[in-house]
């Protein structure tokens, strides 16, 4: 079995274009839900694609620049807190991937997601569980939407000081709960997250026994 991502089933496919789409910012209490969509050109592949959660933050943004240079269509998208409340966070995810792929040119006729859930996009999909390890043009889209998604949360750290978003990215950390209990939540926390609404509440997130069991620092 070949180490790592390969385009072994991007190539299964025949009769159109094949994309990869993943999304990050699924398991944060705070910021938007982004995704990726990529059609990687199999003549100029960028090397040391894998899953973004594998690469330093310096290799992923050198990726960043060398998909979209070198793959014949990506797009990046998001679904914002707002949307994430009134859709639930796997509605706004699919949100969020359909708009990646609605801004592919030329359009895909077929989508490998990562996980399990099959999203309506405009094309046929392929769920593939640990796609990001698998597919070369999953763990393309999951280094795009990782580093967009981190870039903004590192803007927002300046617009909502005192969080630290530059650091955690929204994620389950020790700071960002003390942060929340010290100033409240903010307007881009995901109110309906559970940490979150212990602090408004009343409740301190850190007297939760199973609070970090619960919630991951990175998405699965």
């Amino acid at each position: 079995m070949p180490k790592g991502p390969t385009l072994l089933l991007e190539k299964a496919f025949v009769g159109g274009h094949v994309c990869g789409v993943d999304e990050a910012g699924r398991g944060p209490w705070a910021g938007p839900v982004y995704a990726a969509a990529v059609i990687l050109n199999p003549r100029k592949v960028p090397k040391g694609l894998d899953d973004s959660k594998k690469l330093t933050a310096k290799a992923r943004e050198a990726l960043e620049v060398e998909i979209m240079d070198k793959a014949l269509a990506w797009g990046v998208a998001s679904a914002s807190v707002a949307e994430i409340a009134e859709l639930n966070i796997l509605h706004a995810t699919g949100l969020a991937m359909r708009r990646a792929v609605e801004a592919l040119s030329p359009a895909p006729a077929y989508a490998l997601v990562d996980g399990n859930y099959r999203f309506q996009l405009p094309c046929e999909v392929k769920t593939v569980v640990g796609g990001d390890g698998k597919s070369k043009s999953i763990a393309a889209a999951s280094i795009l939407a990782k580093v967009a998604r981190d870039r903004l949360m590192i803007e927002l750290d300046g617009l909502y000081p005192g969080y630290g978003f530059a650091s955690h990215k929204g994620y389950n950390a020790p700071s960002h709960i003390e942060a929340l209990v010290s100033l409240g939540p903010c307007e881009i926390h995901r109110l309906a997250w559970r940490p979150v609404k212990l602090v408004l509440a009343g409740q301190d997130p850190r007297l939760v026994a199973d609070l970090q069991d619960e919630l991951p620092f990175e998405d699965c």
